[in-house]
């Protein structure tokens, strides 16, 4: 009976630690912006509005946050959009091939990643007129997130029943018609997933934006962070922090709204 306090005694004092590892850099996240002159520690904060005020006043940040904004809400859009109605034609349409094109497709989006490729991305930009154009980075950020994207649709596609489909040509419906009414009800859930996986992967992208968009008045908060720091690499910890705080806000907002909207539950939206 000892032994076992102990033990169980030891597990609480371990996952404790754990936890207080990782909740220390969140609570310096929190409270740094409110301290007068943050250093690395956590302290208690001063509630003080001046760093806030200095992001307020610097040229950049706000619009920033627009950009990022704009940026990963218009690639969410054309992947959800491309995604669904390519992932409902490989799950309906019987194409010899089609099961090896979509692994490959997935593989050779794993391999080659935007840094292995990004020399004939920027070519590709330069020649079609993309570069410092925000259109452009959405339409090359959608084509690297797409393959991806159809192969984890495509499984919620699957899973929905055929017989509606059916039922609805029967009725003369047409096939957007079908796939509008009847099949985006039924894969919610998948269409929820795919937007917040895109949301998430173009709010921290540094990479791609930093080589296509010159102009800073265009780019987003992930390449405008990297500038809150001095020439020799030193952060300035009142912009950074505060400017981080507001940069966590929307992916924090948006995963607050998914969980109260599905929480996470991967059905669909009639009952069998």
């Amino acid at each position: 009976m000892t032994g076992f306090v102990v033990r169980r005694i030891g597990f609480y004092t371990f996952v404790a630690v754990v936890l207080a590892f990782f909740a220390l850099p969140l609570l310096w996240l929190v409270t740094a912006p409110f301290t007068d002159t943050p250093t690395y520690e956590v302290k208690v904060p001063d509630f003080t509005p001046a760093n806030f005020q200095a992001i307020v006043e610097h040229p950049y940040a706000l619009g920033s946050l627009v950009n990022s904004i704009i940026l990963a809400v218009g690639t969410a859009a054309l992947v959800v959009l491309f995604a669904s109605l390519a992932a409902y034609a490989l799950s309906r349409v019987r194409l010899p091939g089609r099961d090896a094109l979509l692994y490959a497709l997935l593989l050779l989006s794993s391999i080659i990643t935007g840094t292995a490729a990004m020399v004939p991305l920027f070519q590709l930009a330069v020649t079609v007129g993309l570069i410092d154009s925000q259109l452009g980075l959405i339409l090359i950020l959608t084509g690297g997130l797409l393959p991806a994207a159809i192969f984890m649709l495509k499984d919620f596609m699957d899973s929905t029943p055929k017989s509606y489909e059916e039922s609805a040509r029967v009725f003369g419906a047409s096939p957007l018609q079908i796939v509008g009414h009847i099949v985006v009800p039924l894969v919610r859930p998948g269409l929820a997933t795919i937007a917040v996986w895109a949301l998430a992967n173009v709010w921290g992208n540094f990479l791609m934006p930093y080589l296509l968009l010159s102009d800073v008045e265009k780019q987003p908060a992930a390449v405008i962070m990297y500038t809150l720091y001095t020439e020799g690499g030193q952060p300035n910890l009142r912009l950074l922090s505060t400017f981080g705080l507001l940069y966590s806000i929307p992916v924090v907002l948006m995963y607050l709204f998914v969980s109260k909207k599905y929480g996470f539950r991967f059905h669909g939206g009639i009952k069998r």
